[in-house]
């Protein structure tokens, strides 16, 4: 499903924002539209006949709610290969009465989501979610330039379309080039901050920090918060804070980048390895990733650590498995093992 501007918003845009979800997150793009004045190309999985009814619904009433949606929002749709073999409905009845109030698109879509049988949920816990797939669908969606490659819960910061059109006509960097957007939780009782200034106060009243850092702090620990956070906070232009020069093995930022970027590795299912591992491939390509300011995102609520379900953990050994093959392929592809490179550096100090 196109949407109505697109087109015309893609040719005076530079940048892109794609992203992707299942059908239960959908509740998240009024908000990420609301401060995304630009093309979005969004993928969404739909793993039963219920979820793709419940999809159609939920799609109408964010059109006709939000305008931005309507205008700027490209909707693609993957179903799994045995989608013939799940729970087929010819159609649904639902009463919209009462539940259709653009004012609460979760409440609309938890109703929406009581329409799934036992054996739709049964089905969706037994298959892990493609997500890279899913983010290179999205990807193949936008038409500009640059992508923002974001997951559906991840909020850019206000005005971000203009400002970054802005320093992307400038920007003259080659095309290893990734640009970095700090990702920060927030606490759900504060407001989205609407300045770089704003999310600085909230840090200082502890309603703020840097994603995942108290869950696993090496997911984004390369951009370096610090740095950033005592850089340029001119909210009228964007700017480059710093290179990230300590890339860590797990770093998973999100960026923005010319689409020629490494496609993500559709071996990597459900949880664990699959953003990392295309970003691992950047950097053994030779990407340099530069962090911008003020520009950020948010994702709410701030994260703690809790036991993972066992389906979890499963997913993730299973793809730590599979990363030791794509390791290996693409230092073969690249002809850049950074073991043997560290090792050279360390033979080297030894000789001196």
């Amino acid at each position: 499903m196109l949407g109505e501007q697109y087109r015309a918003s893609s040719e005076s845009s530079l940048v892109c924002l794609a992203t992707q979800t299942s059908v239960e997150r959908l509740n998240s793009l009024p908000q990420v539209s609301a401060n995304w004045h630009g093309p979005m190309s969004v993928a969404v999985f739909a793993a039963s006949h219920e979820e793709f009814v419940i999809l159609q619904y939920f799609v109408t009433y964010m059109r006709l709610c939000f305008p931005n949606i309507r205008e700027n929002v490209t909707f693609h749709l993957l179903t799994p290969p045995d989608y013939e073999k799940l729970p087929r409905l010819v159609s649904i009845s639902f009463n919209m009465r009462g539940k259709f109030d653009c004012q609460y698109p979760d409440r609309t879509l938890k109703a929406l989501l009581k329409l799934r049988s036992l054996k739709s949920l049964q089905w969706r816990q037994r298959n892990p979610y493609p997500q890279n797939h899913m983010r290179n669908l999205a990807r193949k969606g936008c038409q500009t330039k640059y992508t923002f490659l974001t997951d559906i819960d991840i909020v850019p910061s206000t005005n971000s379309v203009p400002l970054l059109n802005q320093f992307l006509k400038t920007a003259n960097c080659s095309k290893n080039c990734a640009y970095v957007i700090p990702t920060f939780e927030i606490d759900v009782r504060a407001s989205f901050p609407r300045s770089k200034y704003g999310l600085q106060r909230l840090m200082k009243k502890g309603l703020a920090r840097p994603f995942h850092e108290k869950v696993f702090i090496y997911n984004q620990y390369a951009t370096n918060f610090s740095k950033w956070l005592s850089s340029n906070t001119n909210d009228t232009e964007v700017s480059i804070s710093h290179i990230v020069t300590n890339f860590e093995f797990l770093y998973e930022p999100f960026y923005i980048a010319i689409d020629s970027a490494p496609a993500h590795d559709e071996r990597f299912t459900g949880y664990g390895f699959t953003r990392n591992s295309q970003v691992y491939e950047m950097h053994i390509a030779g990407y340099k990733f530069y962090v911008l300011t003020p520009v950020f995102t948010g994702h709410w609520g701030l994260q703690r650590k809790q036991a993972r379900p066992a389906w979890r953990e499963q997913q993730n050994n299973v793809n730590r498995r599979k990363f030791d093959v794509f390791k290996s392929e693409i230092f073969l592809r690249y002809k850049n093992d950074p073991r043997l490179l560290l090792q050279s550096k360390k033979n080297q100090i030894l000789i001196k």
